[in-house]
C-alpha cells in the first residue's frame, strides 16, 4: 500500500514537472519536445525500479530493425510501455484515440510530437484521411510508427483477437514490423493496486518483413507476440 501510493504520487508530480519544464518547447523545433518525452520514459522506469523494487529487462536488442523504415506493433497491458518504449526506439509516433488531444497541456504536447488521432466510434471525414497521416508521417520522418493491436489495455491472461487495422497498417505502409511483447501487467494493471518485486520484460522480437498477404501477417504477429507472453509468464 506505502509503495503504491509513493509510486503514484512521485510518478505522477514528476509528469507534472517535466511537462511544465517542457512546455516553452510547445514554440520550439519539435525534437525538443521529443526529449522531454524521453525524460517521462526514462522517469517511469526509475519509478518503477526504485518505488515497487521492479527489474526491467530489455530482450532481444539484436532483433532491432535498422536502416530501413519499419513500424512496432506491441502488446498492452499498462501505461509503462506508452511511456518507457520512447527510451528504447527512437520517439516513436503514436496513434491515440481523438480526445486524448483535448486534454490541457498533455493534449498540445501529443500534437506537438506529431501524434496521430483517431476516433473508434465512428466514420467521419477526419478518419478518412487517417492513413494518409500515417504515410506522411512515416515518409517524413525516421521515427517508427508504433500500434497496440489489441485496441486498448489487457489483462495480462486475455488474449483478444488482434485489430484488423493492425494488418492495413501493415499493408498500407508496406514496410517490416517490429512485434514487441512486455509483460507489464503484472506490475502495473490497467485497474487496481502495483505489485512489487516483479520483473518486466520487454521482448524485442524477430521482424516480420514487409510484403505478406494481411491477412496472414495479422495471423503471424498475433502469435508470435502471445507465444512470447505465454513464455514470459
Amino acid at each position: 500500500m506505502i509503495r503504491n501510493l509513493l509510486f503514484s504520487i512521485f510518478f505522477f508530480v514528476g509528469i507534472i514537472i517535466i511537462s511544465i519544464i517542457f512546455l516553452p518547447a510547445l514554440l520550439l523545433p519539435r525534437k525538443i519536445t521529443l526529449i522531454g518525452g524521453k525524460l517521462m520514459g526514462y522517469w517511469a522506469g526509475f519509478c518503477v525500479r526504485v518505488f515497487l523494487s521492479v527489474k526491467i529487462i530489455i530482450k532481444g536488442r539484436e532483433n532491432i530493425i535498422t536502416n530501413q523504415k519499419f513500424f512496432i506493433a506491441a502488446s498492452h497491458q499498462s501505461m509503462f510501455e506508452t511511456f518507457y518504449l520512447q527510451t528504447v526506439f527512437n520517439s516513436p509516433v503514436f496513434i491515440l484515440k481523438k480526445e486524448l488531444l483535448r486534454i490541457p497541456i498533455f493534449g498540445w504536447y501529443l500534437k506537438k510530437i506529431g501524434s496521430i488521432s483517431i476516433n473508434r466510434n465512428k466514420i467521419s471525414r477526419d478518419n478518412l484521411g487517417f492513413f494518409g497521416d500515417i504515410l506522411k508521417a512515416v515518409n517524413s520522418s525516421n521515427r517508427p510508427l508504433i500500434i497496440f493491436p489489441q485496441g486498448t489495455r489487457v489483462l495480462p491472461d486475455e488474449r483478444p483477437s488482434f485489430k484488423k487495422g493492425a494488418a492495413r497498417i501493415y499493408q498500407e505502409l508496406n514496410i517490416a514490423c517490429q512485434p514487441i511483447a512486455v509483460n507489464s501487467g503484472y506490475v502495473w494493471p490497467k485497474k487496481g493496486q502495483k505489485n512489487s518485486h516483479k520483473t518486466i520484460i520487454v521482448s524485442i522480437l524477430k521482424p516480420i518483413n514487409a510484403g505478406m498477404d494481411k491477412e496472414n501477417f495479422l495471423q503471424i504477429l498475433e502469435s508470435k507476440i502471445y507465444n512470447e507472453l505465454n513464455l514470459l509468464g
